[in-house]
């Protein structure tokens, strides 16, 4: 039997409370891109190629968009020299984005400009930091998508 979602105050509170820091951090997320003549899918595009090269279909799915929008987001990252595209060596039809060392620059200096982890988790000592990751780690897990 499948378990319902608690629904009482408290859960609520947490939702509203998640909600806001999420809103922050987009924000903040969103100035931070602009302030490098970056909006902020090309932002989490470059976040993404920190992984590694990866099929363009692949970055669609994880930015839950349309591939013909990442075809537009890599073409302006590949003018400005952040990204390039190259053919997949195990199948040739697909095509592998990749940061070059300029996007990987980019994304490092957006990351490290981002206060907004910063300020709110330096009220929590090192013990509650690791706590709230265990715990959103935990949440993440479970969570179907």
């Amino acid at each position: 039997m499948e378990t319902q979602p608690a629904t009482d105050d408290l859960t609520r509170e947490v939702v509203d409370l998640m909600a806001g820091l999420v809103a922050l951090f987009h924000r903040e997320y969103e100035e931070a891109a602009a302030a490098r003549s970056l909006t902020g899918a090309q932002a989490k595009v470059l976040a993404l190629l920190r992984r590694g090269p990866m099929p363009m279909r692949h970055i669609a799915q994880t930015l839950s968009c349309e591939p013909s929008n990442i075809t537009g987001i890599v073409d302006r990252l590949e003018l400005r020299g952040f990204v390039t595209r190259e053919a997949d060596p195990q199948d040739r039809r697909v095509k592998l984005v990749a940061a070059t060392e300029a996007g990987q620059d980019a994304s490092a200096e957006l990351r490290e400009s981002l206060n907004f982890a910063r300020e709110p988790l330096a009220a929590l000592d090192e013990t509650e930091r690791r706590t709230l990751r265990d715990l959103l780690q935990r949440m993440l897990s479970g969570a179907t998508v």
